[in-house]
């Protein structure tokens, strides 16, 4: 390598193309711009100029992500949530263990490293991202081994938003059967929520209970894996954001003084949900991709797979 070329690798990256991450994360949340629009809108971003901002962004995106699914619950009445969450709760025990016994199993099949493989099987039995950041430092998983099996369910999340409403309609799934089978079959409140709002209004308000009831047991599975793994010290993570979420639906519900607010805050949360998705899409990136490699990916995309013919068939014949 001559001085030149080292010369050129040292340089910072062009000064523009931050504040047009950033610029464009403002304008997905103008209100003609659809969910899958803004996560596209991200991925383009990501392959044509790069995140430059990766880190802020990360940091961004998750509060953003959380404050927009709190303010979603001042568009749902509370016995709506309270109806949708507490549906089948031993059905929902049963799934999530039956999904992380056959992950283990695939990771075994795919000769997929132990750690990485149970959390691609909490991120897809739970709720993606968070579940894996939840259970990642039980396990005690390094940053490579968090950042693969991030990586596998963020593609997957990707994937999910634009196909799983295109299948919906394919077998004419009810909004409400839609609402049910995205809370179960797609990994990460930010896509459930998007593939949701793209399908219908009333498949948005069962998802969005359904998930965050589902998100409930990183608690329950935190402390089992800490006991497990005899990891003493270890602290569960509380998804605050979900009790938020609930307060909000209650307040729509028993406080009609803001009734006039309430719309506005629900807009507003789905604004933010756009920005969320065009982060989550421009933090894409070709490195991410290798680091995932085939083996986790073949593990992630199997079970992944498994999981969603499994719930559409088991909602289709419920009915």
């Amino acid at each position: 390598m001559d001085y030149c070329q080292a010369l050129r690798m040292q340089e910072p990256a062009p000064t523009w193309k931050t504040p047009l991450l950033w610029l464009l994360a403002a304008a997905a949340c103008l209100p003609w711009v659809t969910p899958p629009v803004a996560l596209f809108a991200g991925l383009v971003f990501a392959v044509l100029v790069g995140n430059t901002d990766a880190k802020r962004a990360a940091k961004v995106q998750k509060y953003l992500l959380q404050a927009s699914v709190v303010g979603l619950g001042f568009g749902i009445q509370l016995d709506a949530v309270i109806k949708a969450g507490s549906t089948g709760v031993v059905t929902t025990a049963l799934t999530l263990a039956a999904t992380l016994a056959i992950g283990v199993a695939l990771a075994r099949l795919f000769q997929v490293e132990r750690t990485t493989g149970r959390l691609i099987a909490t991120g897809t039995a739970i709720c993606g991202g968070s579940a894996i950041a939840a259970v990642g430092p039980v396990y005690g998983a390094d940053a490579r081994v968090m950042s693969v099996s991030l990586g596998c369910v963020f593609v997957l999340n990707a994937v999910a938003l634009f196909v799983f409403p295109l299948i919906g309609h394919w077998v004419e799934l009810t909004p409400v059967q839609f609402g049910y089978w995205a809370a179960i079959a797609i990994h990460d409140t930010s896509s459930v929520v998007g593939a949701a709002a793209r399908y219908s209004a009333e498949s948005l308000a069962v998802a969005v209970p359904v998930k965050l009831a589902r998100a409930l047991w990183i608690l329950p599975l935190v402390a089992v894996v800490a006991w497990m793994e005899k990891k003493r010290g270890t602290k569960a993570v509380i998804p605050w954001f979900v009790v938020l979420f609930v307060c909000a639906s209650a307040i729509t519900s028993f406080v009609p003084a803001g009734a006039e607010v309430y719309p506005w805050l629900a807009r507003a949360a789905k604004a933010g949900l756009a920005a969320t998705l065009f982060l989550i899409g421009a933090s894409l990136s070709k490195e991410n991709l290798r680091r995932v490699g085939w083996r986790p990916f073949g593990m992630g995309v199997a079970l992944w797979l498994m999981v969603s013919v499994a719930s559409l068939g088991c909602i289709r014949w419920i009915g």
